[in-house]
């Protein structure tokens, strides 16, 4: 709901609603909302669920975990757990993976309105009734979305 001033409210299921594999992404609020001063999202993945170490010059990340517990990959370092409650900051050039340790978790990221739009890139629309697609996510559109939004992909996560 928005009052003609770009204030607006977002009830439950009311976010726009995407999906990479089994995580879910909800736009809280994007680059177009915000008068381009941030993105917000809420994930929902599950136990095993990652992204591989990265980095991205040009766009800070914020991570506010709200149930479950991540492992965070910060600059090569050994993971960091992240149990809820936690909050990580990521300034732009920071090289940084995750994994979900937790049968499930939700969190939230906090980024540029540009980075928002690398995760719409690497998602996919929901169905009607808020189901994932039926189909998936492949590396290629991964990468290309990567080359896109100067996401720079370093490897996979120290085990």
């Amino acid at each position: 709901m928005s009052d003609g001033t770009g204030a607006y409210v977002h009830q439950v299921g009311q976010a726009e609603l995407r999906w990479m594999g089994e995580t879910s992404t909800y736009f809280l609020a994007t680059g177009d909302g915000t008068d381009c001063a941030f993105c917000l999202v809420e994930e929902r993945a599950n136990r095993g669920d990652s992204v591989p170490l990265h980095r991205h010059p040009d766009d800070m990340e914020s991570f506010y975990v709200l149930e479950g517990e991540l492992t965070i990959y910060i600059d090569g370092e050994t993971g960091i757990s992240a149990p809820a409650g936690s909050f990580a900051h990521l300034p732009g050039g920071t090289v940084h993976g995750f994994r979900v340790e937790s049968e499930n978790a939700r969190y939230l990221i906090l980024t540029t309105p540009r980075h928002g739009e690398f995760y719409r890139a690497i998602t996919l629309a929901s169905r009607p009734g808020g189901l994932p697609p039926t189909e998936s996510v492949e590396g290629p559109q991964i990468k290309q979305a990567g080359r896109d939004y100067g996401i720079e992909f370093i490897g996979p996560l120290p085990d």
